[in-house]
C-alpha cells in the first residue's frame, strides 16, 4: 500500500536538504517543533494543510510544487505495484454512446 504521509516525508527532507537546511532551521522559520517536523518527514506524522503550508514556506517552494512532486511518487509506487488503471474517457458533448451488447 503506498502511504502518502511516508512520501511526502521523502519529498519535504530531500527539498530542506537540497537547500542546505537544517530541521533546526526550518522549525524557527515554520513556527513548528522541530521534533514534529521530524516526525513528518519520517512519514510518522500527517500533515495539516496549514503546517504543510507553513513548512512549504520555510522552504521557499510552493505547495502545489510539493504536491506534484508526491503525486508523481505515488503514480510510481501504483505502478510498481500494477495498482494504475487506465481511465476510460467520458463521452464528449454531443457524443451518441453505444452499448456493444
Amino acid at each position: 500500500m503506498v502511504l502518502f504521509r511516508r512520501l511526502l516525508g521523502d519529498v519535504l527532507r530531500d527539498l530542506r536538504m537540497q537547500r542546505g537546511l537544517t530541521l533546526r532551521e526550518v522549525s524557527a522559520e515554520a513556527r513548528v517543533s522541530l521534533g514534529y517536523i521530524s516526525e513528518i518527514e519520517r512519514g510518522q506524522k500527517e500533515a495539516s494543510s496549514e503546517l504543510l503550508a507553513s513548512l512549504c514556506a520555510a522552504l521557499d517552494v510552493p505547495l502545489s510544487d510539493v504536491l506534484r512532486d508526491v503525486s508523481d511518487l505515488v503514480a510510481l509506487e501504483e505502478a510498481a505495484a500494477g495498482l494504475l488503471r487506465i481511465p476510460v474517457a467520458a463521452p464528449r458533448a454531443g457524443e451518441v454512446v453505444t452499448s456493444a451488447a
